[in-house]
């Protein structure tokens, strides 16, 4: 591996991806690279409902994602490894932003969860599905 590792997460789900965030760590640690770790909040401004919100509340999703994205890498992997690991949260759909961040950072892997599927997504979750099938690099998928 040469780049770094790409960590997508989804934090509206507290402790969710404790454990994608610990392989990617052990992942990183390997090879001794950068954990980039990404989660990309929804972009509402594509669809009808965005019109409903303003700038504002667009702001105010990211600033709170951010948060909770220094939550989770700190509660999963401590303090040191949150300072250590470079934060991204991008809006969005997920695959394209995890594919786009991956391509523009040179990441030698992906890690991501994939989740109780619903039965038409039973093998992967329709992010990690999409990941797979469309990445330059590597994907680690953590179940």
């Amino acid at each position: 591996m040469t780049g770094p590792v790409l960590c997508a997460v989804d934090i509206s789900n507290p402790h969710r991806d404790d454990n994608v965030l610990k392989a990617a760590a052990r992942l990183a640690a390997l090879d001794d690279r950068q954990l980039v770790v990404i989660t990309v909040v929804p972009d509402y401004g594509m669809s009808v409902v965005g019109s409903y919100f303003d700038q504002r509340h667009h702001d105010k999703a990211v600033d709170q994602a951010r948060e909770l994205l220094g939550e989770a890498v700190s509660g999963a992997l401590g303090a040191e490894a949150n300072e250590s690991a470079r934060h991204i949260v991008t809006t969005g759909r997920a695959y394209d932003e995890i594919l786009r961040v991956a391509e523009a950072i040179e990441a030698s892997l992906i890690v991501i969860g994939a989740h109780k599927p619903d039965f038409k997504d039973y093998l992967l979750g329709p992010n990690a599905a999409r990941v797979v099938r469309h990445s330059t690099c590597s994907v680690f998928v953590v179940r």
